[in-house]
């Protein structure tokens, strides 16, 4: 079964074709920039490009940068403020004629690795964190998704959450080498285990690829991995959230 998987994300917006049944992309990934602002009908405009780009005709499966509530955005932090409230899956749906199927972005990546990645078969509390414009967080217990889990966003100091201390766009905006900027990664994810008390933390977003040059900074006393996806597995858990109705 194949079903077209799309990530939003903060400089790019995905999409490819997923065989759902292995986890693989079956196309070549399509990406086109963000739309500065990211408001709603832009970000449908991109959609609606990546969509035809593919000449898809069936469901689609939308990993999205926010909390999300059956299709519907609560929160806005790394996007416009007038996404709030709004149903992506109606806008989507509405700009293209097809069934959407929105989740949280950090949680369609940790399906991808506990479907088809490094957390597979793995018992007990799981955290996925991605590794991007900003610090998003899927969490699993026995498999299980416990959506919306948004640790990235929780106050670090004052006027400032973790996000905006320890994201990879703050290492890039404050030109940070990667040994003082895993020193701050470190911490948020010292937080992640002080709250949940995760068994294994899973590494994923474009900042995984190169856990070699910040990997001797994490001294958090939990398992760290990389999910194996890097930057695919929002696709292709978007694919995966689709195919569960989620």
């Amino acid at each position: 079964m194949e079903i077209l998987g799309i990530d939003v994300g903060g400089t790019g917006i995905k999409g490819a074709i997923v065989n759902i049944e292995t986890g693989e992309l079956v196309s070549e990934k399509h990406r086109i920039p963000t739309p500065e602002g990211a408001k709603p009908n832009d970000i449908a405009d991109v959609i609606a490009q990546i969509v035809a780009h593919f000449k898809w005709k069936g469901e689609v499966g939308c990993g999205f940068p926010a909390i999300i509530n059956h299709g519907q955005v609560l929160t806005a932090t790394n996007i416009h403020d007038s996404w709030k409230e709004v149903h992506a899956d109606e806008l989507f749906s509405k700009r293209t004629g097809l069934e959407f199927h929105i989740v949280n972005d950090a949680d369609a990546a940790g399906l991808a690795a506990m479907t088809f990645g490094a957390g597979k078969d793995k018992k007990g509390t799981v955290i996925m964190i991605t590794i991007g414009t900003g610090l998003g967080s899927g969490m699993f217990y026995d498999g299980v998704l416990i959506p919306n889990i948004e640790l990235g966003t929780a106050p670090f100091r004052k006027n400032m959450n973790f996000e905006q201390y320890a994201a990879d766009s703050v290492r890039k905006r404050e030109n940070l080498s990667y040994k003082k900027w895993g020193k701050r990664f470190n911490e948020f994810l010292n937080f992640v285990k002080f709250l949940a008390s995760p068994d294994l933390i899973i590494l994923g977003g474009g900042a995984s690829k190169k856990i070699d040059k910040f990997q001797d900074e994490l001294t958090v006393n939990v398992p760290v991995v990389p999910s194996q996806f890097e930057n695919e597995a929002g696709i292709v858990g978007a694919a995966i959230a689709a195919s569960r109705k989620l």
